[in-house]
């Protein structure tokens, strides 16, 4: 069992989600900057694939649940099931999210206070991107066992039924997460703004029961990143178990790293064409490890407000 006064345990981590050879989605775009933060992890990876979806093809492996299931008996064999936070990414099959499901409920039988943080990747820009039959399991089932859920517009809307429209519609969603037992919701991502600004937006039940939301203001970048998703989540893990009662500040730092990380691999990507070319998704793959003093240190350039 974890020793509550032991540095060493102080945060371990289980991330199950996607992985790629080439590139940085997923699990590649997850662990870094968690173990340059400092918190120990362990990964799982949903699928292994040569490349991400973006590219013209791909080749690789998907794991079945029969195969997750092996993964943990053997973690469970030799009493490596301790962890302090659970973060899941892409699952591309219902019967994978659903033992998925299993797992999350032996780790907080076994550490009552692990703190499962849920990527609910699902779509974005009002198309689903995974098998339709994916929603209910995410909708009766992961909702009510996440600590904190990190959906896009698209996903917040799928998992509550309400369209954003505006601020007051993105609260109702978050209320309706919350009431299911989601402790922080962030919508990562939300065409609320303007065509040069996305608004992300935060909710976190405080001791007490008292709400507490924020909204903030993130640059629109002209260029198609992937795994930013998957980054925004891992960053979140790490700042809020840094910052615990403070989602502000937390936020603040995962999207101001995010902004440098997007300008840093714009800007590459640009050198590495043609003028008048655009960048193709090979020259768009994050640049994480060059930006490894702003994940380290971020330099808080976005700020927050109280909602």
């Amino acid at each position: 069992m974890l020793e509550p006064n032991n540095p060493l345990n102080e945060c371990r981590v289980l991330s199950i989600q996607s992985h790629v050879v080439c590139g940085f989605v997923g699990n590649k775009s997850a662990v870094f900057p968690l173990q340059a933060l400092g918190l120990e992890v362990d990964m799982i990876n949903s699928v292994q694939f040569s490349n991400h979806t973006g590219y013209k093809s791909m080749k690789g492996q998907i794991l079945k649940s029969s195969e997750l299931d092996d993964l943990i008996d053997g973690l469970r064999s030799n009493d490596l099931l301790n962890y302090t936070h659970l973060l899941t990414g892409y699952m591309g099959d219902p019967t994978f999210l659903n033992k998925v499901c299993d797992v999350v409920g032996e780790l907080k039988r076994i550490n009552p206070k692990l703190i499962y943080v849920c990527d609910p990747v699902m779509g974005d820009n009002n198309r689903m991107y995974v098998p339709e039959s994916l929603l209910p399991i995410y909708k009766e089932k992961v909702v009510p066992l996440a600590d904190i859920i990190t959906p896009n517009q698209f996903e917040a809307e799928l998992l509550t039924d309400i369209k954003i429209n505006n601020k007051q519609d993105a609260i109702k969603a978050m209320d309706i997460l919350h009431n299911k037992g989601v402790q922080t919701v962030v919508i990562s991502s939300s065409a609320l703004g303007s065509e040069d600004v996305l608004i992300g937006l935060g909710s976190s039940v405080q001791n007490g029961g008292m709400k507490k939301g924020i909204c903030i203001e993130i640059p629109r970048i002209a260029a198609n990143f992937t795994g930013t998703g998957d980054l925004f989540a891992a960053l979140l893990l790490a700042w809020l178990h840094k910052h615990p009662a403070n989602l502000k500040l937390s936020c603040e730092k995962v999207i101001s790293t995010m902004q440098v990380i997007l300008r840093r691999t714009l800007d590459h990507a640009i050198k590495q064409v043609k003028p008048g070319e655009k960048p193709n998704c090979h020259h768009l793959e994050l640049k994480l490890v060059q930006s490894l003093e702003d994940i380290l240190h971020p330099n808080v350039c976005i700020t927050a407000q109280d909602m």
